[in-house]
């Protein structure tokens, strides 16, 4: 409880020294004489292995936030107008980009990765900030997330999809588009034959139409147990026995992340037949 009151009065804007000098007594003073009376301060700070360390560091005190822009370093704010983000609105949220002095020289042999991080000398982050007035403290509150445009207008996150579905038993890796390309968990799909029957090797399993029909039944358990709206359901599925970053097709850059564009194309004869 002495923790929580001395986070209270913090977050009313107090000092850490001055909000509650009781709790200090009590507790915190035991734990500073343990560890050493240096009193040093411990501050949030926000960057990247590509910005080569501190972008923003916070101030001593300041609460929820990941400072004001470090020393050698540019940030500005981009507009994500799918998501309804932008920097001249109030209050001004958009894309982190930075242009650090010291910023990395591009991915390892991956020139193309590179040129979708860096457009201009700004580095693309992917991470969603909030600036605050009248400091110019910045503060994490989103990530840029691929959203589809379906036919009647609704935006679906494909991200957030992913990490609903990817909690599925069978299932391991997952892309969405309303229909989804499938990686099934080998040791889950086995057990799954060997309940219902059905013999022959893991390739021999990811073509059963049966397969496909039990996941289809788990993914929509999965959508209304996590409470998905209609258009957010998942309708067919396409197995694929292989993890897309084994492929040699490179289906995910170089920190993981989905290519969609390649994977749309790998799938599409797939896709368009479901």
């Amino acid at each position: 409880m002495l923790w929580f009151s001395k986070l209270h009065w913090m977050k009313k804007g107090y000092k850490q020294k001055d909000a509650s000098p009781l709790a200090d007594f009590l507790a915190f003073g035991k734990v500073k004489s343990r560890l050493g009376t240096s009193c040093a301060f411990v501050t949030q700070g926000y960057g990247l292995t590509e910005s080569c360390g501190l972008s923003t560091l916070g101030y001593p005190d300041e609460m929820s936030m990941v400072g004001s822009t470090f020393v050698y370093t540019e940030l500005r704010l981009e507009e994500v107008p799918e998501m309804g983000y932008d920097p001249v609105g109030e209050p001004s949220r958009g894309e982190i980009c930075l242009k650090p002095k010291s910023m990395f020289g591009g991915y390892y042999k991956n020139p193309e990765l590179t040129q979708e991080a860096v457009i201009d000398g700004w580095f693309h982050t992917g991470d969603i900030g909030e600036m605050m007035m009248p400091n110019g403290v910045v503060k994490i509150i989103d990530r840029k997330k691929n959203l589809i445009n379906l036919s009647l207008g609704e935006y679906v996150a494909l991200e957030h999809l992913e990490k609903v579905y990817g909690i599925t038993p069978i299932a391991e890796i997952f892309k969405s588009m309303l229909v989804a390309v499938v990686v099934p968990n080998e040791e889950n799909t086995t057990k799954w034959a060997q309940k219902n029957g059905y013999k022959g090797s893991f390739l021999d399993l990811c073509v059963l139409d049966q397969l496909k029909e039990y996941i289809l039944l788990e993914l929509k358990a999965t959508a209304e147990r996590n409470k998905l709206r209609g258009f957010e359901h998942i309708k067919g599925v396409i197995i694929e026995p292989q993890l897309f970053e084994l492929s040699e097709k490179e289906l995910v850059s170089a920190t993981l992340k989905k290519r969609r564009d390649r994977l749309l194309k790998m799938f599409k004869v797939e896709i368009d037949a479901l």
